[in-house]
């Protein structure tokens, strides 16, 4: 029997440090992935990156064009709709069937908001969103799924790739960092059918937003090559 479990798990990891600079936007949507820059970088072998891609492949982050090359996918209208449509599904859910209100779900819950706050009073509208994710991962944490956990893990990663071509994600984080405080209210309070209902409306809202102001960037997709 062949033991495949450390090149596995050396995938994972160079998977891991991809998908963060995707996610913290060093790798924009469109761009090309240098599999040469990667490999060497990290000091892998081509087979092992190759596993790598292809988990950022089924995760939506990366997509592979025949004859091209890897890319760092870009999303479409109907892509942004879709990804709201199934956050709702999962995060308004996840909430109306909490079980037990656990105190350090509660406050990782909380302190996602003063994380954001912070950044913004800094200016760090990066961080504001990275802080926007950690509040809603920490939301759908409150249900107790593993497997929930892993799936807005994964939906909140591609989503990340939006905000690349946004018109003004500042003026976006701004409006709605504060209503993230109504929602945790309301769960700390044990009141979940109207924290799902606060969250519904804001995702809701949050979708009409990102798509109004959504401007994909073809020039600068063509010019991109990354690594």
């Amino acid at each position: 029997m062949v033991d495949i479990g450390p090149r596995d798990s050396t995938a994972s990891r160079v998977a891991d440090t991809v998908r963060a600079r995707i996610i913290d936007g060093e790798l924009l949507p469109g761009a090309k992935l240098s599999q040469e820059r990667v490999q060497e970088a990290l000091g892998v072998s081509r087979s092992t990156l190759r596993e790598a891609l292809q988990l950022l492949i089924r995760e939506r982050l990366l997509v592979h064009q025949l004859g091209r090359g890897v890319f760092v996918r870009q999303l479409g209208m109907a892509d942004i709709s879709d990804l709201y449509r199934v956050r709702r599904i999962v995060e308004c859910a996840a909430l109306q069937r909490i079980e037990v209100i656990r105190p350090a779900g509660l406050r990782a819950v909380n302190v996602a908001i003063e994380d954001g706050r912070a950044a913004a009073a800094a200016q760090r509208w990066g961080h504001v969103a990275a802080a926007s994710i950690r509040f809603h991962e920490a939301l759908v944490a409150l249900a107790g799924s593993e497997r929930l956990d892993e799936m807005i893990k994964e939906v909140l990663a591609e989503f990340r790739l939006a905000y690349a071509f946004m018109h003004d994600t500042q003026a976006f984080h701004a409006r709605f960092l504060e209503r993230h405080t109504g929602i945790a209210e309301a769960v700390g309070s044990g009141d979940l059918e109207l924290a799902a209902s606060l969250l519904d409306g804001y995702l809701a809202d949050a979708e009409r937003e990102v798509l109004a102001s959504y401007r994909p960037q073809p020039s600068r997709r063509r010019r991109s090559r990354a690594g």
